[in-house]
C-alpha cells in the first residue's frame, strides 16, 4: 500500500477527486507529554499533548484518529513496533487502547488536541478525567484518511457527541463558500455549548436524545436538501446512523463511520 506523500494525495483528492478514497499514512508510535487539559463542555475534556514525539505525524483529513495505548493492570506498557512497511506490529494480546479523533494538530507548535467524551466506566474517560500536566501518553497513528472532496455543492453531517471534533475541524478547514447542514445529537443539552466556528452557508441543528431513542436519522431524513451534488458524512453510534444507509443509497455520496456501539468497548468499525 502506497504511503508516500500522503499530504499531496489528500490535498489532490480534496481539490478534484470523487467519492471516498482511503489514503494511508506512515503509521508511527509516539511518546508525547500532556501540556494542558480543559473542560470544553460538562461532558467533554480536551487533552492537549505535545513535544518532539509529534514530529513527522501526518493528519490531513478532519476525522483522522489516533489510538492512545494504556498500560496493563500491572503497569506494563506494551507498545507496537514499527515495521518496514511503515505500519505497526502490535503485541498479543492486544493492549488496552482507545481511538480518538484529532481535533487539532499544529505541527509547528508540536501540539495535538484530543476531545474525550467522559462517562461512567470508560477507560478513556477515567484517563482524561485524571491525567495531569507532564504525564506521558503513548499515541499510535493516524493510520490514514478516508478522504472525501471539498468539491461537492452541499454537505450533510449526521453526528453525535463523539463526532463533534471531526465536524468542528471540517468546518474550520473546508472552503470559504461551503454549503452544509449539520445535525448533532447529544445525550446532554449542556454539550450544545461545544464551540463550532460559524460559517455563512452552514446551518447547525442540535438535538438532545430522549432516553434510549435517537431522532438523529429521522431528523436528517426530513431535511430540505438542495437539488445539487450532496455528500453525507454520518458518524456516531452505529445503530443510530444505520437507517441513513438505505435512505442515502443512490441519492447521496456518503461516508459512514460507526465510532462506537452500545455495549461494545473499543469498536473496530
Amino acid at each position: 500500500m502506497d504511503r508516500s506523500n500522503p499530504r499531496e494525495r489528500v490535498a489532490s483528492h480534496h481539490r478534484e477527486g470523487g467519492g471516498v478514497v482511503r489514503i494511508p499514512y506512515p503509521i508511527g508510535i509516539r511518546t508525547t507529554t500532556v501540556l494542558r487539559t480543559a473542560r470544553v463542555t460538562p461532558n467533554i475534556v480536551r487533552v492537549t499533548v505535545g513535544g518532539p514525539g509529534l514530529d513527522g505525524l501526518h493528519s490531513y483529513q478532519a476525522d483522522d484518529h489516533v489510538r492512545i495505548v494504556f498500560p496493563d493492570p500491572d503497569g506494563t506498557l506494551r507498545l507496537p513496533v514499527p515495521n518496514e512497511e511503515l505500519m505497526l506490529d502490535w503485541p498479543k494480546p492486544f493492549p488496552t487502547a482507545r481511538k480518538y479523533t484529532i481535533r487539532r494538530y499544529d505541527a509547528a507548535a508540536r501540539e495535538l488536541d484530543l476531545d474525550v467524551v467522559v462517562h461512567e466506566g470508560g477507560v478513556g474517560s477515567a484517563w482524561a478525567s485524571s491525567v495531569a500536566v507532564g504525564d506521558e501518553v503513548a499515541i499510535a497513528g493516524p493510520p490514514g484518511a478516508k478522504a472525501f472532496p471539498h468539491t461537492y455543492d452541499h454537505y450533510v453531517f449526521a453526528v453525535d457527541t463523539t463526532a463533534l471534533p471531526a465536524v468542528a475541524r471540517w468546518l474550520e478547514e473546508s472552503p470559504s463558500d461551503v454549503s452544509a447542514q449539520v445535525v448533532i445529537e447529544t445525550d446532554d443539552a449542556a454539550d450544545h455549548a461545544y464551540p463550532l466556528v460559524e460559517r455563512v452557508g452552514v446551518s447547525v441543528t442540535w438535538l438532545t436524545r430522549s432516553g434510549a431513542r435517537s431522532s438523529l436519522a429521522e431528523t436528517v431524513q426530513s431535511l430540505d436538501l438542495p437539488d445539487a451534488r450532496t455528500f453525507l458524512f454520518a458518524a456516531g453510534e452505529t445503530d443510530d446512523i444505520k437507517p441513513l444507509r438505505a435512505w442515502s443509497k443512490g441519492r447521496l455520496d456518503s461516508l459512514f463511520t460507526g465510532y462506537w456501539k452500545r455495549g461494545v468497548a473499543d469498536l473496530d468499525d
